[in-house]
């Protein structure tokens, strides 16, 4: 099963969605709460990255079936210029204006990578950003 979904820049209000329905898809195939829970963990953590970071929103992607959950979300945005120091926990480039709302520090990437099997990141300056999230059920 396929399934997509836009994610709009800049509209924290919405952040989340694309989370919660990728998670009610899940609990209708009685996929395991535990396997449900660190799937929505991370799409959620990827979803507001775009909020905060990409211009012009993304897309997630999501591809289900018995075995595994693989779970894409793509943007346009100005990219990750150093992985390594992104998955840091607590390294943030969010804007003080994220910051004050509450986001930006520093645990999405880091809370992806703990609630992904696999984990790959895509990414380059101005090239946007590209997370694949795996998890086997």
């Amino acid at each position: 099963m396929k399934f997509e979904f836009d994610i709009a820049d800049g509209d924290f209000a919405k952040a989340g969605t694309s989370s919660s329905q990728v998670k009610h898809i899940l609990k209708q195939l009685n996929v395991d709460t535990k396997i449900i829970k660190k799937t929505t963990v991370a799409i959620y953590e990827a979803e507001v990255n775009v909020v905060a970071h990409a211009v012009g929103g993304g897309k997630l992607l999501a591809d289900i079936n018995l075995e595994r959950i693989v779970v894409e979300v793509a943007d346009l945005g100005p990219g990750i210029a150093d992985i390594p120091q992104a998955m840091v926990e607590g390294f943030s480039t969010a804007s003080p204006e994220v910051i004050s709302m509450g986001f930006g520090a520093g645990m999405g990437l880091p809370n992806m990578r703990k609630n992904a099997d696999k984990l790959e990141i895509i990414s380059g300056v101005d090239e946007g950003t590209r997370v694949v999230i795996t998890n086997y059920i």
